[in-house]
């Protein structure tokens, strides 16, 4: 660990800064249908099942060094999933079997990974417009971090684990620790913007704004797809089958929908 002036630390006991990654991620799709909206639910609930975001979850907590210890998952009927992994900093000699719980009662499609006082989590949630043919898949993550690992080294993994129009992001770093003085460090780690941890390919993939308070260690960037092609948005056929007018509707349709999430309000409709 280092400081500004990349002097070695020192620390009186355990790291136990508290960093927190929160996402939440957003896929969009136009279904104009009933049978379209639940075949692309279905298609949502296979493609994000159990065992998948167990994967996803195993790579995040390898990722930023951590050590699971126990998995615990379930695939709910009709939909939904939830999973349990607890993870430590570091190996230890005894697993405790009381440590955690499943929760059955959890929202549906919900994964929780737990670690040795940290906890990484996942829940997501299929929505539709009750009028206009719009579903959206919304996954929201957590990996709050206690010590030396950072959640920060799991940006990249996560956010190509699925495949989002929009992500937005928020790290904040919470409590102290102490160097062997008694000083207090609020922070271990220089950081000025989520996007410095971002790789150049999803910088060139999104536009980003940022909104940071620097003096309370919290950082926040959204991300929306620089890039528009229709045919991602239709579920189970593509444009070439429909009239220029019906194109356009659509699209304006979607591109409201991905701003008004983007900017976080209700915008007039163009059409």
């Amino acid at each position: 660990m280092k400081n500004s002036h990349d002097q070695h630390i020192t620390l009186h006991g355990f790291n136990n800064l508290t960093k927190s990654l929160s996402f939440n991620m957003y896929d969009i799709c136009y279904t104009k249908t009933k049978e379209e909206r639940e075949a692309y639910i279905e298609y949502i609930d296979e493609q994000y099942n159990a065992e998948r975001l167990t994967n996803i979850l195993q790579t995040v907590s390898d990722t930023i060094g951590a050590h699971v210890l126990n998995v615990a998952k379930q695939d709910y009927v009709p939909q939904g999933a939830s999973v349990t992994l607890l993870v430590s900093e570091g190996p230890i000699v005894e697993v405790p079997t009381d440590s955690f719980e499943e929760t059955p009662t959890a929202m549906p499609e919900s994964v929780v990974m737990q670690l040795d006082k940290s906890h990484l989590t996942v829940h997501t949630y299929p929505e539709f417009h009750p009028e206009e043919g719009i579903s959206t898949f919304r996954a929201d993550i957590d990996v709050s971090t206690c010590g030396e690992i950072s959640p920060l080294k799991a940006l990249n993994h996560l956010i190509n684990s699925f495949d989002t129009d929009i992500v937005t992001m928020d790290y904040r770093v919470r409590g102290f620790t102490r160097d062997i003085k008694g000083h207090k460090l609020f922070i271990d780690h220089d950081i000025s913007s989520i996007q410095n941890y971002l790789s150049d390919d999803i910088k060139n993939t999104y536009h980003m704004i940022d909104t940071n308070i620097y003096q309370e260690n919290i950082f926040h960037t959204k991300c929306k797809l620089k890039e528009f092609n229709l045919n991602n948005y239709l579920f189970g056929y593509t444009k070439d089958t429909l009239d220029s007018e019906s194109v356009d509707q659509i699209a304006q349709r979607l591109n409201l929908e991905m701003d008004e999430i983007f900017y976080g309000r209700n915008m007039n409709k163009p059409f």
